[in-house]
């Protein structure tokens, strides 16, 4: 197998741990191939639907990034000839969650999702597509 290495932050990285304790995974390498096989498989899925789809996407991120809202607004316009409806909530005094109800074009919608995932400060991206 090949040998990569990648850079987390310590609470991040504490997280992971106590996941991977949680879980029962005996190494990083298991935990991390896992979590990248689940990805992959998210991505296949979401592209094997039709064209025309409705998708939730779910977004967590730190409440006291405040340049994420702006940049959220900003891909909220940028897409909303597919996103019909958001919220926006906070959830206690740390996080905030962003829910995206989207319908429209499939590979328009993927685009979105790929884009939140890109975005400095956002914590999780979790999608579930639906067939139209």
């Amino acid at each position: 197998m090949t040998v990569i290495s990648i850079t987390l932050p310590p609470d991040l990285l504490n997280k992971f741990e106590t996941f991977m304790e949680t879980k029962g995974y005996y190494s990083r390498s298991e935990a991390f191939r896992d979590a990248i096989r689940s990805l992959i498989t998210e991505t296949e899925i979401a592209k094997a639907q039709t064209e025309n789809v409705a998708a939730t996407i779910m977004v967590t991120c730190d409440h006291q990034r405040k340049d994420i809202d702006i940049k959220l607004t900003e891909l909220r316009h940028e897409f909303d000839d597919v996103v019909i409806e958001n919220v926006h909530r906070h959830i206690g005094e740390k996080y905030c969650l962003e829910i995206f109800i989207t319908q429209g074009n499939n590979n328009r919608i993927l685009t979105l999702i790929n884009r939140l995932r890109g975005m400095h400060g956002i914590q999780q991206v979790k999608s579930m597509f639906l067939m139209l």
